[in-house]
């Protein structure tokens, strides 16, 4: 095939694939990220030659000594004989990485998205075109393989992510050498791209190659595999999105799982890994959620940021609580910020005819006289126990939100006011203690109000 072919090949292959994923539009303005390797510059010709408005963003990550500087000035050569303008930003990557506790390649990754998508903004471009093509997608499919994944990693790299996008997936890494060869343009390499130290590297250099030797076509099988499997992804995404409106419910930052829900979806576990998998947790904790969700209740579960319960017929996810409460003493009347940032506000009103009992389960009112400061403000705690209003005898506190169907994460959480001589006046939002309520013959009631 001759130049001209091989040239014109290629970029009616980019731009087939460009209107099939529907990735950029005529009119708009793109920056091409530049590192002056080939698979950069033959994106950024591919997108001048297709007649886009694309400006040019390199970044020096200062990491391969002279070879960086050598990158940068390939980079401005080749911006100012083409015309195209160029960004260019510098950066202490190693500093970055030390300071952030993150590896040089995570380092280097943070700095050049963060870099491109504030250049963005600032030129107000549509989007940011990155070179990855059909190698780096069969390189990225087997790393997931290797680091163990599940339907999410074997799709491979995606054509868009936000604002993110990659023209050049429908292209080999031999077309696009063929294709600078073809427009005569020559591009640096990264050394450190040919040397097997990280794992990308050994499966590019090492497994790759032998790969080919049993089946020279893996490259183009494994990306016609993630391509279905892509659009087998939208059909489960759907169907997860469907079972996941029907078992989820969200109060506040609480959400509740219905175990029932769950079970009727054909796969539990995978339906419990697209919820879970949210909120921190791995792999193997959503199989055992899964093993144990009729081994009885009480059985919690932590991810960094939150924490799973069973609790009989339902799942509760909560968020892990950063302080944990504490007890408060109130020594007279007045407005008080306890644990959790709870408001209380405490204060005796007489008691004549026009007085009226407040109903609201944030207020209670109870007998003055019978009441002795200071108030204590504190968790539940084992062995508590009331009269609860209302109720015949003493219960334990616990028993009683445990009747009321209270989940244990809300158990934990519940607050009691009791007085100075330790007896519980009220189970705050629930019941008062029936012996401190207010008689016939009381004069002046205590009314604590919970304001937030």
């Amino acid at each position: 095939m001759g130049r001209n072919n091989i040239k014109e090949n290629v970029e009616q292959q980019v731009a087939a694939f460009i209107r099939l994923h529907n990735l950029l539009h005529s009119e708009g303005k793109y920056i091409v990220a530049l590192s002056g390797g080939a698979d950069s510059v033959a994106l950024l010709m591919i997108m001048r030659s297709l007649g886009y408005d694309v400006e040019a963003a390199h970044c020096n990550f200062h990491l391969r000594g002279e070879e960086s500087e050598r990158d940068e000035a390939f980079c401005c050569s080749l911006c100012a004989k083409e015309g195209i303008a160029l960004h260019r930003i510098h950066f202490d990557t190693r500093e970055y990485a030390e300071l952030h506790k993150v590896s040089i390649e995570m380092a280097a990754r943070d700095l050049r998205y963060g870099y491109f998508e504030q250049l963005r903004r600032d030129i107000a471009a549509d989007g940011i075109l990155v070179a990855h093509h059909q190698d780096d997608n069969v390189e990225t499919i087997l790393l997931n393989i290797v680091r163990g994944t599940g339907l999410n990693g074997l799709t491979g790299i995606s054509s868009r992510n936000g604002n993110i996008l990659r023209p050049l997936l429908c292209l080999s890494r031999k077309d696009i050498l063929e294709y600078l060869a073809a427009i005569g343009y020559e591009y640096v390499t990264d050394s450190s791209n040919l040397v097997a130290d990280v794992k990308r590297n050994k499966i590019r250099l090492n497994v790759l190659p032998l790969l080919r030797d049993i089946n020279p076509s893996i490259n183009n099988n494994l990306d016609i595999m993630a391509h279905w499997l892509s659009e087998a992804k939208l059909v489960v995404d759907a169907s997860m999105a469907e079972a996941k409106a029907k078992a989820i419910s969200v109060d506040g930052d609480t959400v509740t799982i219905d175990i029932a829900a769950v079970e009727a979806f054909p796969s539990p576990e995978c339906l419990l890994w697209d919820i879970m998998s949210a909120y921190g947790f791995n792999s193997a904790q959503t199989q055992q959620v899964a093993i144990q969700l009729h081994q009885g209740c009480g059985r919690t579960w932590q991810s960094a940021s939150h924490e799973l319960l069973i609790d009989r017929t339902t799942i509760i996810i909560t968020p892990l609580e950063a302080m944990p409460l504490k007890e408060m003493k109130i020594p007279e009347q007045g407005i008080y910020v306890c644990s959790g940032n709870m408001k209380l506000r405490v204060e005796t009103v007489d008691i004549d005819n026009n007085y009226a009992i407040s109903r609201s389960p944030q207020k209670v009112c109870l007998d003055a006289s019978k009441v002795k400061f200071p108030l204590i403000v504190r968790p539940v705690m084992i062995g508590d126990r009331f009269n609860p209003f209302g109720m015949k005898g003493t219960k334990l506190v616990s028993d009683f939100l445990t009747d009321r169907k209270m989940p244990l994460s809300l158990k934990r959480r519940q607050m009691v006011v009791a007085d100075a001589t330790g007896c519980i006046l009220w189970v705050i939002g629930q019941r008062p203690d029936g012996r401190y309520c207010i008689s016939p013959s009381a004069l002046s009631a205590l009314e604590i109000t919970q304001l937030s």
